[in-house]
């Protein structure tokens, strides 16, 4: 397969990557793992305007979706700058709702889509958790063919990455739709979660590797700088090449998502596995290099250090992922 973004796209990434370095989302990011959501739900609704929600929103719902490869374009970018919230959750949440239609669709989607609701998912096959669901107006749970909505987010768990809080909400709530499409949608959703968490690690591991050759620069050891040693070379150019390995994979599955192909989820997982695991080699690489200043919090290199392993395994562990590979 042959696959270039058109031109379109490739501003579409540049916009988004402008407005995210205007908007300082380092500082973004320790607001949120502070406990001060109002600079990112500032940052979200900047985020809805340049159209990125919408992207798995259907038409028929004031949305421009659903647009797979627009959406991994988006969520690299998202995942480069660090961006927090339960942005992939929100994503799933459309093609759930899309999928399953009813007056819930009616009223969310179109909230979704001009970021005015932020939402939060929960799938049976993907554990018990939710993302940030103490920011979400509303959390949806799919257990078994029955869809919730709950607006009790529960309680937090602990978290290696402050800035990614796991909830674990409150039984119950309103059941808004029941029956085999339920089935049908959760798998949808979950597909497209895993396949929107790979974009993100993908980008994250992009901001490591991009973090770690600046420093190494730098850094001067024995009268030269640290980064023309051969063995720091060759660490970086294992890590690069792991991120460009995962780069095609992941627009692979992205094309196979539009096409509505028969081996599209199986394309996601693959996808998922190389970008998670690339980025997880981007984060040690990084830590390597950047030796103990790479711990230091003060160094906003931390905080990707801290969400590349939580990535790797969230909406899809590897094993789970392989093992989806493998089934075909």
């Amino acid at each position: 397969m042959r696959f270039l973004l058109t031109g379109e796209q490739r501003e579409f990434a540049r916009s988004l990557d402008a407005l995210l370095t205007a908007a300082d989302t380092p500082a973004v990011v320790r607001a949120w793992a502070a406990g001060d959501h109002g600079p990112g739900l500032d940052l979200w609704r900047r985020l809805a305007e340049a159209g990125v929600f919408a992207l798995a929103v259907p038409e028929a719902y004031g949305g421009a979706g659903p647009l797979p490869v627009e959406t991994a374009v988006a969520f690299v970018e998202l995942g480069r700058h660090g961006v927090p919230g339960p942005v992939v959750e929100s994503v799933a949440v459309a093609v759930l709702l899309g999928a399953v239609g009813g007056p819930a669709a009616e009223e969310w989607l179109p909230r979704i889509a001009d970021g005015t609701a932020v939402t939060s998912l929960v799938l049976e096959a993907y554990g018990p958790y939710a993302l940030d669901a103490v920011v979400a107006e509303a959390v949806f749970v799919v257990t078994g063919d029955e869809l919730r909505l709950t607006r009790d987010p529960g309680k937090p768990m602990t978290s290696m990455d402050p800035a990614r809080r796991l909830f674990r909400p409150a039984a119950g709530g309103e059941v808004v739709a029941s029956g085999a499409r339920v089935r049908e949608a959760a798998g949808a959703a979950g597909t497209w979660a895993t396949f929107a968490t790979a974009a993100q690690a993908l980008g994250c591991g992009e901001a490591l590797l991009r973090a770690t050759v600046a420093y190494v620069k730098q850094r001067i050891q024995f009268g030269a700088p640290v980064g023309s040693f051969q063995a720091v070379k060759h660490r970086l150019a294992d890590t690069l090449l792991g991120l460009e390995f995962a780069r095609p994979l992941l627009y692979g599955a992205a094309v196979e998502l539009a096409e509505d192909a028969p081996g599209a989820g199986a394309a996601v997982a693959a996808a998922k596995v190389a970008a998670g695991e690339a980025a997880y080699a981007a984060a040690r690489t990084a830590l390597h290099l950047h030796g103990a200043v790479g711990y230091t919090e003060e160094l906003d290199l931390a905080w990707w250090l801290r969400r590349a392993r939580p990535l790797r395994d969230a909406w899809g562990t590897p094993s789970a992922c392989r093992a989806r590979v493998l089934e075909g």
